[in-house]
């Protein structure tokens, strides 16, 4: 039995931790397959992951091929039969759509020719730049519900469930990332019937007021929809988003039904959700607002991540910390994070060594994720393989299934010829260790802050922009300025550093107890709905705390004047002053903010004011205000209207007035540390430690001020990362605290990973230890410490040997 409960996964009622390896079966040889499980139980993994191309599978209209009919590595039953031989779960993603580079995203070539109804009309009715389709078309549905019907005869009789070893099931992939990259809103015949239905629904007779349209007329109603005039532009923009959020969700729930129609029950059904690029998270959340309505709407699913940063460092390790706190806000209250495309192995995507990440890469975010409660990780891909030639020529250049070329998977861990990766010891070395304590970490959520990072997913539904339209190009660009780069790139990323392990909070769709909530970072653009305006003046009169970053909203989401918030700081907006050429805008701190340097900007919105709130920052030259304090009722605002520096000391202080302290501080002088610490309901405990940086660094670790380990200072080496035990239990010998790490606990041992120069092991109570000469055995006021004798640096591996009288 396979449960979603309090952000877990349970298998027969025990909480999983769930590592992948993305092994494609039909990229490689059968005489292959052996070597690469080998290869995945070598990393430390419990699962396979796999998509499966209906392209190959049904390459003619109704011949199927899932045993190795006409080609062997399309025995997709004996490879998952293969993977429960090897003791692995089996995560099966059978598309329709599977992406992988593969040929038309995975679709085989016939429905496209069957069905020329399907592909997508974009804005002015030019062609989809892009090989999707539309999702509800009637026919593709039809075509997709036989694919399911042909693939379950094989999937069911293997689910979890039936006694077999698939534990979940993914519905489609990326829904909505073509559509978004190539701003093609589907707007087929068939889409926009269905969209005249949805907005009439919504809108009932208002809508002719709304749209100044002959919604009766189709030629007429396509026409204008497909080449939106500016006086309904806005409007259509947002109506799009909505609709396209609850299409996808529709389409989802429709594949459900499929696979539930032919026996796939009782495990969970995953949507993974699209946005990484480029190394940055910045506009990950748009593949969370397309698409939260789709696993949200029901229980049984899952969303999976897409994370394809790069290294994660200095630059980047807020984007993955708020992104999945972002997914955490939508989620229901049982759902878990889960990544079903965690991106690993050295980045050379291109086999022109364009790509070349450190050995860290893999395991920082892996190690993050796990920190945040993150229960399934899907390591893609694990090895790469080869794309044999199509049957059939397609006259496209090489006629083979996919568009790499002849080999596949140039950066994985595993290259196609099945040759270790430099990344691969380190990847696989984290994921031990993990595994070690699988069982704890499995059921640990990580301990937070009382602060909390404020999600509007409207700010990011703005993947459909008419090209012509210059009031879409106005909203899109303020929010785009404002909800992320500013945000994240200050005010996270000076969140983390000081310490602070903070949630994410619906500020949109959820409701906002101050109890729940008492501090609020809210990103804010000049665009904000007046539903969520007047939501947020009500929080603040309840006792709420909230930094504002960014701009005082003055219109709602469709550019209609809304002052609500702003009238509740009781402040005016006089304008907004941006650097030039020779003009070096500089701003000042006054008050509470004072004494501090002059800092450069390149925008600051400015105020007026009678004099109820309190300046804390102002323009050189005018003396016009961009920061101020304010209270508002029983709550306390302190707004940031200007890209400022991250300046730690400043935010320290903002979040100091507003009543928030970091927990976990630690004294290090030049940052660059991330850390946090998780928990179970026993009270045993990991800090989890990451250097984003090439250097070792020498600290000590602070919780609410007093030292941990016992004052004792930790050495983190150059881009290392420790998850180090308090208070946990091994076979009923609890680790008071460890500066090493544990790598495997076995019946009558327990191994670590040293990190320090001399590490210490500190046990309660009277633990009998073999005598060693790898460590010493000190026992005093109650406890039984262990010290190492070697330094990490020159051997980091360290076995304790429990005495026979304690093994029993």
């Amino acid at each position: 039995m396979i449960e979603i409960k309090k952000k877990q996964i349970l298998i027969d009622g025990k909480p999983q931790l769930i590592m992948c390896g993305e092994i494609h079966y039909y990229r490689l040889d059968r005489s292959e397959w052996q070597d690469r499980l080998d290869k995945l139980k070598e990393a430390g993994c419990n699962a396979v992951a796999t998509y499966v191309p209906w392209l190959i599978h049904e390459p003619v209209e109704g011949k199927f091929d899932f045993t190795g009919k006409t080609r062997p590595e399309l025995d997709l039953v004996s490879f998952i039969d293969l993977c429960k031989e090897n003791d692995f779960y089996f995560f099966v993603r059978p598309g329709p759509f599977i992406m992988a580079e593969m040929k038309n995203e995975g679709l085989p070539y016939w429905v496209y020719e069957k069905h020329p109804e399907i592909v997508p009309v974009g804005w002015d009715g030019n062609p989809a730049s892009t090989s999707t389709v539309d999702y509800l078309a009637p026919n593709f549905l039809s075509a997709v519900r036989n694919w399911y019907e042909a693939l379950m005869e094989f999937v069911t009789p293997r689910l979890y469930t039936n006694g077999g070893n698939v534990i979940a099931f993914q519905l489609d992939n990326e829904v909505g990332m073509l559509s978004w990259c190539s701003n093609t809103p589907d707007l087929t015949d068939f889409m926009l019937a269905d969209l005249s239905v949805w907005l009439t629904s919504k809108y009932g007779t208002e809508l002719c007021k709304r749209y100044p349209l002959d919604f009766e007329d189709s030629e007429s109603r396509n026409s204008a929809i497909r080449s939106p005039k500016e006086e309904y532009a806005a409007e259509l923009m947002k109506d799009l988003g909505y609709y396209m959020r609850n299409r996808f969700a529709r389409y989802i729930d429709t594949l459900r039904k499929f696979a539930e129609e032919f026996g796939v029950r009782d495990i969970p059904f995953v949507v993974n959700i699209h946005g990484t690029g480029g190394g940055r998270g910045l506009t990950y959340p748009i593949g969370i607002s397309q698409l939260y309505e789709s696993y949200t709407q029901e229980s049984g699913y899952l969303s999976g991540s897409d994370i394809y940063f790069g290294d994660l460092d200095m630059t980047t390790f807020q984007d993955l910390y708020v992104i999945n706190g972002l997914m955490e806000a939508v989620h229901n209250p049982d759902q878990p994070l889960t990544s079903v495309e965690f991106n690993c192995g050295d980045a050379n995507f291109g086999n022109n060594y364009g790509g070349r990440l450190d050995p860290s890469a893999a395991d920082f975010k892996m190690r993050m994720c796990l920190a945040q409660g993150n229960r399934l990780i899907n390591y893609y891909l694990f090895t790469g393989g080869r794309n044999y030639r199509l049957d059939s020529s397609v006259g496209d250049g090489n006629d083979r299934i996919a568009f790499t070329g002849e080999r596949h998977g140039f950066a994985a861990p595993i290259s196609p010829e099945g040759e270790y990766n430099y990344t691969f010891p380190r990847m696989a070395r984290g994921i031990k260790n993990v595994m070690a304590v699988a069982d704890k970490v499995a059921a640990m959520d990580e301990e937070r802050d009382i602060i909390s990072f404020a999600f509007i997913p409207d700010y990011y539904m703005t993947e459909y922009k008419y090209p012509n339209s210059d009031v879409m190009k106005e909203i899109v660009s303020n929010i785009e300025a404002n909800r992320g780069a500013g945000a994240w790139e200050i005010v996270a990323r000076a969140m983390l550093l000081l310490g602070y392990r903070f949630s994410a909070t619906d500020v949109q769709n959820q409701p906002l107890p101050v109890e729940k909530t008492p501090v609020l970072v809210l990103p804010s653009a000049r665009y904000m709905d007046s539903a969520i305006q007047s939501k947020l003046v009500d929080y603040l009169n309840e006792g709420g705390k909230v930094l504002l970053y960014g701009e005082v909203p003055l219109y709602d989401m469709e550019g209609k004047p809304c002052t609500i918030l702003a009238d509740a700081l009781a402040v005016k907006v006089k304008g907004v002053e941006r650097d030039s050429h020779r003009h070096f805008l500089s701003l000042y701190a006054e008050n509470w903010a004072a004494p501090r340097p002059e800092v450069r900007t390149h925008f600051a919105q400015v105020f007026e004011t009678d004099g109820a709130v309190l300046p804390i920052l102002k323009v050189y030259g005018t003396d016009d205000i961009c920061g101020f304090d304010a209270h508002v009722g029983n709550g306390r605002a302190v707004v940031i209207a200007a890209a400022y520096a991250c300046d730690l000391d400043f935010f320290k202080q903002v979040f100091k007035k507003l009543g928030a302290n970091a927990g976990l501080t630690h004294d290090f002088k030049h940052h660059g540390i991330f850390m946090t610490s998780t928990s179970n309901a026993e009270g045993e405990r990991f800090l989890h430690l990451l250097n984003l940086d090439g250097l070792d660094k020498t600290f000590k670790v602070y919780e609410n001020g007093e030292a941990l380990f016992n004052g004792r200072e930790i050495l983190l080496q150059s881009k290392d990362a420790v998850m180090l035990p308090v208070n946990v239990d091994l076979d009923g010998h609890k680790i008071a605290y460890s500066t090493a790490e544990i790598a495997g606990v076995f019946d009558g041992h327990i191994e670590f990973r040293l990190t320090q120069p001399q590490d210490v092991i500190v046990f309660e109570g009277d633990v009998g230890i073999a005598e060693n000469q790898d460590y010493f055995v000190e026992k005093r006021d109650g406890f039984t410490k262990i010290k190492s004798k070697k330094h990490a640096k020159v051997d980091d591996q360290l076995v304790l040997e429990l005495e026979m009288s304690l093994k029993n």
